[in-house]
């Protein structure tokens, strides 16, 4: 079984689950057998181009967003120190996202995927989405794929968005140094509304947690944050929470 096959496939699966259809149901919508589609996502046998823009219609995706495979490269940087596999959030597959949108003054949420099992100097494939609502009240979602990077105190993403590669956006979280759910940080990059630079504070989750008032709360920048930046004259997200 080659990587490429199983990383098309787990892809392939992970998207299904997230659109909560079934093997039989996805199956049917691209007009293939249940085995099949079941094999495609095993890794078992290869997927045709055209098969491969079918599963990406019925799935609501970009086809660049079940290819995005990259082959291991060798990094010249040193290896960071080995964790000592304490911290949820370094052993995290999955990780949730949240920020406030004062733009359009609503919650916005996320998902983090981290392809743990290809690990190169520290670093893990990693996938990344955005809810939002649109104008007319229709739910969309905005898809970006990159790499994770470990350190001690820090772990840094770089996003690529799939349907815009001019959008990057480079997140960083804590480390949390004490035992908790949630860990804060910083998200950066270039607005896809206006293609102005831009920075939220937001928080990232071990659980999926509602939006409520409590979290709006908890991401809104308060006074005191804002007289200290302006004190410092930069704009900083402190792990002290």
């Amino acid at each position: 079984m080659s990587d490429i096959k199983q990383y098309v496939g787990t892809r392939i699966k992970n998207l299904r689950r997230e659109q909560k259809l079934t093997l039989q149901q996805l199956a049917d919508m691209i007009h293939k057998s249940r085995a099949t589609v079941s094999k495609y996502e095993n890794g078992e046998i290869s997927i045709d181009v055209e098969t491969l823009q079918d599963i990406a219609q019925a799935l609501d995706c970009d086809i660049n967003q079940l290819v995005d495979y990259r082959s291991k490269k060798t990094v010249y940087a040193p290896a960071p120190r080995e964790m000592d596999g304490k911290s949820p959030f370094y052993q995290a597959d999955r990780l949730y996202f949240y920020y406030y949108d004062g733009r359009s003054n609503r919650l916005k949420d996320g998902v983090i995927d981290i392809n743990r099992k290809d690990t190169d100097m520290g670093q893990h494939d990693a996938s990344f989405y955005i809810s939002y609502v649109n104008a007319d009240g229709r739910s969309s979602k905005n898809y970006y794929s990159g790499k994770a990077v470990y350190s001690d105190m820090l772990m840094r993403f770089s996003f690529v968005n799939q349907y815009n590669t001019l959008e990057e956006d480079l997140l960083y979280i804590f480390n949390p140094l004490e035992p908790r759910d949630f860990t804060e940080g910083l998200l950066c990059g270039i607005s896809s509304a206006d293609l102005m630079p831009c920075a939220f504070k937001c928080i990232v989750t071990l659980a999926p947690q509602p939006l409520d008032d409590k979290l709006k709360q908890h991401l809104l920048i308060t006074p005191q944050e804002l007289r200290r930046w302006q004190k410092l004259n930069m704009l900083i997200v402190d792990n002290r929470t």
